[in-house]
């Protein structure tokens, strides 16, 4: 079973390394989206097992992001994957709802956390 997977963020190049990273495991596929308004219609009418969203990006930051999909779907794991201090993100990410945080850095670990948080989540 692949777990479908939406990938949010407005850097190109990081789309680009993140859904190359979670895209080597046999059980994710990865749909990327660099514009957040687009990605929350994609959420609410796609057939998503996840949302991995970055914090910071313009229109729509991924806590609003993960608030406007929580008004239609309470039960979709959401992520933010961000390069911020946990601190300074989760406080307004737990009242919005997503499911977990995750922190963006050098190396390829913080990616194989990614993949296990989402497969635990789902």
């Amino acid at each position: 079973m692949s777990v479908e997977v939406l990938l949010v963020d407005e850097d190109h190049d990081v789309l680009e390394i993140v859904a190359t990273f979670l895209g080597q495991e046999d059980d994710l596929s990865v749909t990327s989206q660099s514009d957040p308004e687009a990605a929350l219609e994609m959420a609410l009418t796609g057939d998503y097992d996840a949302v991995v969203s970055d914090f910071k990006m313009p229109k729509l930051d991924g806590v609003e992001l993960c608030t406007a999909i929580r008004e239609h779907d309470e039960s979709l794991p959401f992520f933010l994957f961000s390069a911020r201090e946990p601190e300074d993100v989760q406080p307004a990410a737990t009242d919005a709802g997503v499911t977990a945080f995750v922190q963006k850095g050098t190396g390829t670990e913080q990616y194989s956390v990614l993949a296990d948080r989402i497969r635990d989540a789902v």
